[in-house]
């Protein structure tokens, strides 16, 4: 199997992933994403496989819920940090945690009720080992067992930079005007191919692959999913100024989790969500 890029695993293992999920668009992303597991997921005590969970923000939750959870990784960094959480979840615990790739977990098949496969889609730049890492998950699930697959979209490299052009003290504001980034984003928007080793190009995320939702759709097709719905995590929330403060006042976070839902089922808009979410059926 080829590795995901290496300035990748190396932001991974240098705990990159740590508190992401609680602030700004990470805290979006991971309150928009529980509420669709909360109303997909089948009752408790169901069996979790978190694949490519990272230290397992919602690997812990889910456990708390009463849930048989499972954690995979292929960072020993995020699998070591994954203890930490046990302190905010007295009583709690994950069933396993494990180092190991999405393309070959070492669990029985048709062991798992649901699986989430939260980063491996964008992480692994090659078709044919994410097409690998789907099938390893249907082997895994259970008949009428749900696969939860988040990505990145090829639109958000582009709309993230417009939003701070050339605004002051803020990351990426310049990056529009060096041609080796419009070229990137050219190529990720024809493709898919997000190429950036070792962040030599631009700030953000290092080589990676970056789906439409049709794309999405189609991967999962591949990898035996025929009936997927793709949500728009984010919609165009994540773009509001001054996002921390707008999601700590519970009325303005309730205004923009509105927005979120008003967007997800209207495809011609679904690709200005930063991230999205396949949910389909076994």
């Amino acid at each position: 199997m080829k590795t995901i890029d290496a300035t990748v695993l190396a932001g991974y293992n240098a705990g990159i992933e740590r508190d992401r999920l609680r602030t700004g668009i990470g805290l979006l992303e991971f309150e928009r994403t529980k509420e669709i597991l909360l109303e997909k997921l089948p009752a408790p005590p169901a069996v979790i496989y978190d694949i490519g969970g990272a230290y397992g923000e919602y690997a812990w939750w889910l456990a708390s819920l009463g849930y048989k959870v499972h954690l995979f990784d292929l960072s020993e960094t995020n699998i070591e940090m994954s203890k930490e959480l046990a302190t905010e979840y007295p009583g709690t615990r994950l069933n396993s945690a494990t180092v190991c790739d999405a393309r070959s977990i070492p669990r029985p098949d048709k062991s798992a009720d649901a699986i989430l496969l939260m980063g491996p889609l964008y992480s692994i730049t090659e078709y044919e080992e994410r097409i690998l890492a789907i099938k390893e998950s249907h082997r895994l699930l259970k008949e009428e067992g749900l696969l939860f697959s988040a990505a990145l979209t090829p639109y958000s490299v582009l709309v993230s930079r417009l939003a701070v052009y050339h605004e002051d003290d803020r990351k990426k504001r310049r990056e529009l005007d060096d041609p080796a980034v419009i070229s990137m984003i050219e190529r990720a928007l024809e493709d898919g191919c997000y190429i950036n080793p070792e962040k030599k190009i631009a700030n953000g995320i290092g080589s990676s692959h970056l789906h439409t939702a049709k794309a999405l759709r189609e991967e999962l097709s591949c990898g035996g999913f025929n009936s997927t719905f793709v949500h728009g995590i984010m919609g165009g929330a994540w773009l509001a100024p001054n996002l921390d403060a707008l999601l700590e006042n519970k009325e303005t976070k309730k205004v923009l989790m509105k927005t979120i839902r008003m967007l997800d089922a209207h495809e011609e808009i679904i690709g200005l969500s930063g991230h999205l979410l396949a949910v389909s059926t076994k």
